[in-house]
């Protein structure tokens, strides 16, 4: 089981082919041989050729050793990664120097794409020192305020990533502003509907949902005991299912930059994991995606992905 972001690097497999959509972006290029020198992933680059050989030589890493496919137009490059990903030539697919819409897009074409489910999300991973276990946030990512019937893609696209990680329990809190259904906030309504229905045996076996859960609820057992919640989800939740795209990029956020927490990302949906990072993300923040995405490729019961 994976308990740790680290834990992620020490996963026993065959390294996976990655495709790296738009290559010429220069974390994103160092990431990616990095990976390939810790055993985790062989990179296959497509982008524009001349300007990622130019990043390579300024930053002093060698690639010459990757294939490389030719293409300087970015929604071609998308197209092509996005084939690549559908004829089962490549694991995983990263976002390098490509709009997130584009390539998306390409995920998406009805002809060709490679979406599995009927919805594709975001989920980040977080380990932080306040908190015993890692952290699963959903969706802060790509779904702007998802319907009840989303969330319940989301949840069970989240699980996914908890199932490859080793989880065997997995604990949904569905988040809003207060612990009670209340007519006037539907995040409180959702929320209480996704009770219902894991109560009725809607979900998985492995998946518990509870809710409406202010944060304090989902994360800290303390606020729990003052408050009166008894509940298996409460101060002990692995998956953080956010309302809408404001709260958890809020979440996720503050978790980053002011709890100094370290983070992966990933996209679930598709035939394949997609490592789609911000550009605001570090080096290191764009290996662990990769590291994530890897795992999931090797640990993925095949009929889920």
């Amino acid at each position: 089981m994976i308990k740790s972001i680290a834990d992620l690097y020490n996963i026993n497999g065959q390294a996976r082919k990655m495709a790296v959509v738009a290559c010429q972006d220069h974390e994103v290029l160092e990431a990616a041989v990095e990976s390939y020198e810790m055993g985790l992933t062989e990179p296959l680059l497509i982008g524009d050729k001349n300007k990622t050989y130019e990043i390579a030589q300024n930053i002093g890493i060698d690639i010459s050793k990757f294939e490389f496919i030719q293409e300087q137009d970015i929604v071609k490059a998308s197209e092509i990664g996005v084939k690549l990903a559908s004829s089962g030539q490549v694991d995983f697919l990263m976002k390098g120097l490509v709009d997130t819409s584009i390539l998306l897009k390409a995920v998406l074409n009805k002809d060709w794409g490679i979406r599995k489910f009927k919805l594709l999300s975001h989920v980040m991973i977080y380990q932080v020192n306040t908190y015993h276990k890692l952290l699963f946030l959903t969706d802060g990512g790509m779904n702007l305020q998802p319907s009840l019937e989303e969330k319940v893609d989301i949840i069970n696209n989240a699980s996914l990533v908890a199932r490859a990680l080793g989880l065997k329990e997995i604990k949904v809190a569905a988040l809003a502003a207060k612990e009670k259904v209340d007519p006037k906030m539907p995040a409180t309504l959702d929320a209480g509907k996704l009770k219902e229905m894991y109560l009725e045996g809607k979900f998985a076996e492995d998946i518990i949902v509870d809710g409406p859960f202010a944060l304090d609820l989902a994360v800290s057992k303390q606020a729990c005991e003052i408050k009166g919640v008894n509940s298996m989800v409460g101060g002990d939740a692995d998956i953080l299912l956010v309302p809408n795209i404001e709260m958890g990029n809020g979440i996720g956020k503050a978790i980053t930059y002011l709890a100094n927490g370290e983070s992966a990302g990933i996209i679930i949906g598709a035939s394949v994991p997609i490592v789609l990072t911000s550009r605001a993300d570090d080096k290191k923040t764009k290996l662990n995606s990769i590291a994530l995405g890897n795992a999931i490729a090797i640990n993925s019961v095949h009929d889920e992905f």
